[in-house]
């Protein structure tokens, strides 16, 4: 069996393919697996430390905002695509896979379309509730088109059948034990927040939270793991103090990036994030409460759905980033501190949601192709 991922930009493209590519790998050791991206992305990196083989191939996006730079970036963008099709052909025929897998990302367009015109089996697998361009395009080449809520349906192209599957998670979060985690990381009898600013920093939250930090410090009632991001570490610090945040409180746990996340995620009583699919993901998972600010920043505002299919099942509370405050911050968490039924049932409708066995559906999905 061999298999040609093709994924890449973002974490929320790139983990799910890992996380499938995982799932095919227990369950079938001698599968052959290659990953194509960007050589200048994140899967560059996260791929080879996964220990799959890839395949470079330069593919950008194409910023929307008009700008003389975004002008400039635009017309590299065309000549990286114009010469796309004839790499994406060459990784194809000579990978000469079973099937091709797509999870999103700018790279997943030219390969899966090439793919499919060379006659080979496609699946795309879209994580949002407002679907990329990438797989409104695709919609009408591939084979299966897969996603992770019904939500997403409205968004598409209506003569064709879509699968939902649910969003691929790491499966060992599913089997970490609460009190085990809440020991290791010393929460004690508190309350265990946990915010997450993003991987390369969120200014806007990373400025709320740290009001948060000033607001609850010395009352003894939170446990506090707050992830700055790699760009928002510096500014951090200065805001802290600007709060009068003092420093060395073994109940204020700052880290620039959470390496341990699953434990930290299972051990929290309320979390604070932005809106991924598959962040979303593991708080339904793991039948998280939590208040969800959704990144204005990105395409088609994809976030703010992601955020709503909770918020309309009474499954977490949105805050948009226009509307952020310390201040409204502080207010939510202390009117679910103090209300642990409403904490409890924002969880439970979390919990509702969840599609654990994603990565064994979308995996069966593949070996349907396959033996067709």
């Amino acid at each position: 069996m061999k298999i040609l991922f093709a994924c890449g930009g973002s974490g929320g493209h790139i983990y799910p393919a890992l996380g499938i590519a995982d799932t095919i790998k227990k369950q079938h050791k001698h599968a052959e697996i290659l990953f194509a991206g960007n050589p200048d992305g994140m899967e560059a990196r996260l791929v080879p430390e996964a220990g799959y083989a890839f395949a470079p191939i330069r593919v950008q996006g194409f910023p929307r905002r008009l700008s003389l730079e975004n002008i400039k970036r635009n017309i590299r963008a065309a000549a990286l695509l114009l010469k796309s099709g004839a790499a994406a052909r060459k990784i194809v025929s000579g990978f000469c896979p079973d099937v091709v897998v797509g999870t999103g990302g700018y790279v997943s367009g030219p390969i899966l379309r090439a793919a499919a015109k060379l006659g080979f089996k496609t699946v795309t697998h879209e994580s949002n509730a407002f679907p990329g361009v990438t797989t409104k395009l695709l919609a009408r080449y591939v084979d299966k088109v897969l996603l992770s809520v019904e939500e997403a349906k409205q968004h598409l192209p209506q003569n064709r059948e879509y699968i939902v599957t649910g969003t691929p998670i790491r499966q060992e979060i599913l089997f970490i034990d609460r009190a085990q985690a809440r020991k290791k990381l010393g929460v004690g009898s508190r309350l265990c927040l946990l915010s997450i600013g993003g991987s390369l920093g969120a200014a806007p939250v990373n400025e709320a939270v740290a009001g948060v930090m000033g607001h609850f410090q010395g009352r003894g009632v939170l446990h506090h793991i707050h992830a700055t991001g790699e760009r928002g570490w510096a500014s951090f610090q200065s805001l802290l103090e600007k709060n009068g945040v003092a420093p060395g409180d073994a109940h204020m746990d700052i880290r620039e990036y959470i390496y341990d996340m699953q434990d930290c995620l299972v051990a929290a009583d309320l979390a604070i994030t932005r809106c991924g699919a598959v962040t979303l993901a593991e708080l339904q998972c793991t039948g998280k409460p939590s208040i969800l600010i959704p990144s204005p920043y990105l395409a088609e505002n994809h976030q703010y759905h992601n955020a709503m299919v909770l918020a309309n099942k009474n499954a977490a509370i949105v805050i948009e980033e226009k509307d952020l405050s310390a201040e409204k911050l502080c207010r939510l968490i202390e009117e679910l501190a103090n209300d642990p039924d409403e904490l409890a049932n924002l969880g439970k409708n979390a919990a509702s949601l969840a599609v654990i066995d994603a990565n064994r559906r979308i995996c069966d999905e593949i070996y349907d192709l396959i033996g067709k």
